[in-house]
């Protein structure tokens, strides 16, 4: 069983930044793919950046140049940095990662961006 826990969510104004912080706990054998989405309201879930074993990124295009994604294996974590924030960005972020086959998500962690 692995647990994801995001921070760092919060209020900021459009052109701000921020970053987002998860760490994982459990039993970590080596993740397939580690990354965030999120889910607007009304909206799907949507993928934003995601780190695939071997290190290729893959980014969803609205969010290229301004999101960063990065991993640090030794200490299970995986950071989003945020910057020139959009309203269109206020949303739930959920780290997610797969392990073995099954997808594990963290509770979420609400980023809002008023213009």
């Amino acid at each position: 069983q692995v647990q994801l826990v995001e921070s760092g969510g919060g209020l900021v104004q459009a052109g701000g930044s921020l970053r987002l912080f998860c760490v994982a706990f459990g039993n970590i054998f080596g993740f397939n793919a580690i990354g965030w989405y999120r889910q607007a309201p009304g909206k799907q879930r949507e993928l934003v950046a995601v780190i695939i074993a071997g290190g290729s990124i893959n980014y969803t295009d609205s969010v290229k140049g301004r999101f960063t994604i990065a991993r640090d294996k030794d200490k299970n974590t995986v950071d989003l940095l945020m910057n020139s924030l959009k309203p269109e960005d206020t949303a739930v972020y959920y780290c997610s990662a797969k392990q073995l086959g099954i997808n594990y998500w963290g509770k979420g962690t609400l980023v809002t961006v008023s213009s």
